[in-house]
């Protein structure tokens, strides 16, 4: 059988709304669309499975940068952990490596990027492991277009491009190399210029966005970014109610059951990429769209009663949808609706449809949006499976406003939670080690910690492409060009970090 379209991919495969390509699959395949899967692939020979598609390959790396899979902040391969359950098998810089070998064996078929890694490399970027500025991945990968963030959209208008023999430009949501400089496009530093100058790294990173068409010269030719369509309510209801059969694999069995309620991040974290993935505004799914997946699910054989989680990028993020400005939704806005109503009363509902034993909050919540009533509905609802996870990241004020997560009172969260009289409790997410950060701010954090419960999981802070903190720990400067402190050492990272567990 030839496929329409192969998807090349560097993680395992699986038919459930929480996988990238599977969702794709099933919406290609609505639309009359047949879609063959390559996973994993460790050889050129591999990718040749299935012979060439009738349209184009799909090549992703999967969810994760593959960089950021196979190696640890301080650079060491995971795979030579012997502490580690690492059992990846994804190629450094998969995506060079799969269009390399699809480009050797298939002359002429159109290559199509997506996926985390091709998303945040899609300008000049910072790779930490190189410890060098490369350039944008359509030029190293000498892909036709690459698709940036939600990929429903201009998946479907590529693949009905290709299908009609017309060209690939001005598809919203994409990315394309082209000696034309569109007359809406706002032109960012060059290559060159970011090469020559980390000030102008930091205009390039200031002037991100989703919402326009964007232009980058490399060398004689531009990277063109179109635009991001709009995804509406509607829209998420039809990716997320399409016929998956929840087959997961093993390493993912506690997450068989999870429904994502809604899309994009308001939080702006300077550590975090997702407004340039998803988008910096709420899209929330309709409660009766989630009404009936959950309903669907009792239904299955292996469903014993427990939603494993319902969220989003932060779960309490549902319903603070609006779009009414490009503002940043946090400062200040008098707009934004921080009640949580809409989410307590999708609970409610949820908690009612029959063969419903649990609904979890699993993945954490920004306490900082929390409001009273949804803390207490968590707690009465019986919402907290182990521990209620929250991400402080820091506890110093000016390592805070360089995360740009200084909104909300962490004490006073804890006390309100701890009043509750609970039979659960906290648990806490930390960064170390991020741009800003000296031994005095860790001794600090570590200060904050020895008083907490469940405070063990500290990260220390790894640059990856396109986030303002990777700007800041490249050019040494806040995004406002003032200079500031970096660990830039091993020893130093390492001992911000192994400060933070003395007794």
């Amino acid at each position: 059988m030839q496929y329409d379209v192969v998807f090349v991919i560097g993680e395992l495969f699986f038919d459930h709304p929480l996988s990238g390509v599977g969702l794709l699959k099933r919406l290609l395949e609505k639309y009359g669309y047949s879609v063959g899967v390559i996973e994993q692939p460790t050889s050129a020979k591999d990718v040749t499975k299935l012979g060439a598609p009738k349209l184009f390959f799909g090549v992703s790396s999967g969810a994760i940068d593959s960089m950021v899979r196979n190696y640890t902040p301080l650079k060491k391969r995971r795979d030579e952990d012997e502490f580690a359950e690492y059992d990846e098998k994804v190629m450094d810089r998969a995506l060079i490596v799969y269009c390399n070998w699809l480009k050797e064996h298939f002359k002429g078929v159109p290559l199509v990027l997506g996926g985390t890694e091709a998303t945040l490399r899609r300008f000049a970027h910072y790779d930490y492991w190189q410890n060098k500025l490369r350039k944008p991945i359509l030029v190293d990968t000498r892909a036709d277009i690459m698709v940036y963030g939600n990929g429903e959209k201009p998946i479907l208008e590529i693949a009905q491009r290709i299908k009609e023999g017309k060209d690939l430009f001005d598809i919203k949501g994409t990315c394309i190399l082209t000696k034309e400089l569109p007359d809406a496009a706002t032109v960012l530093p060059s290559y060159e210029e970011v090469v020559a100058s980390k000030e102008a790294f930091v205009d390039l990173q200031n002037g991100l966005t989703n919402i326009k068409t964007l232009a980058q010269k490399v060398d004689t030719r531009y990277v063109i970014q179109y635009v991001s369509p709009k995804y509406t309510s509607q829209d998420l209801d039809e990716y997320y109610e399409l016929p998956f059969t929840r087959k997961v694999p093993k390493t993912l069995r506690g997450f068989e059951f999870s429904v994502v309620t809604h899309r994009g991040c308001l939080g702006e974290c300077s550590f975090c990429a997702l407004p340039l993935i998803q988008g910096d505004k709420i899209v929330s799914r309709s409660e009766e769209s989630i009404i009936r997946e959950i309903t669907a699910m009792t239904t299955l054989p292996h469903f014993k009663g427990n939603v494993d989680d319902l969220g989003g990028p932060s779960a309490n993020m549902y319903g603070m949808d609006c779009g009414k400005c490009t503002r940043a939704c946090l400062q200040g806005c008098s707009v934004l609706d921080r009640s949580n109503k809409r989410l307590i009363s999708l609970l409610r509902k949820l908690r009612a449809i029959k063969g419903v034993k649990h609904i979890y909050i699993r993945s954490g919540i920004r306490y900082d949006l929390a409001s009273e009533e949804y803390v207490k509905e968590l707690v009465a609802g019986g919402h907290i499976y182990d521990t209620l996870r929250i991400a402080p990241e820091h506890v110093n004020k000016n390592v805070l406003q360089l995360m740009q997560k200084d909104e909300g009172n962490l004490q006073n969260f804890i006390n309100f939670f701890e009043s509750l009289n609970t039979n659960k409790e906290l648990s806490y997410y930390f960064i170390t080690a991020h741009p800003g950060s000296t031994m005095k701010e860790a001794k600090e954090l570590h200060q904050a910690m020895k008083g907490l419960k469940n405070a063990h999981d500290v990260q220390v802070f790894i640059p990856t492409p396109m986030t303002d903190s990777t700007c800041m720990y490249y050019t040494g400067m806040d995004l406002k060009k003032n200079k500031i402190h970096v660990p830039y050492t091993y020893k130093e990272k390492k001992e911000q970090k192994r400060v933070l567990y003395e007794a």
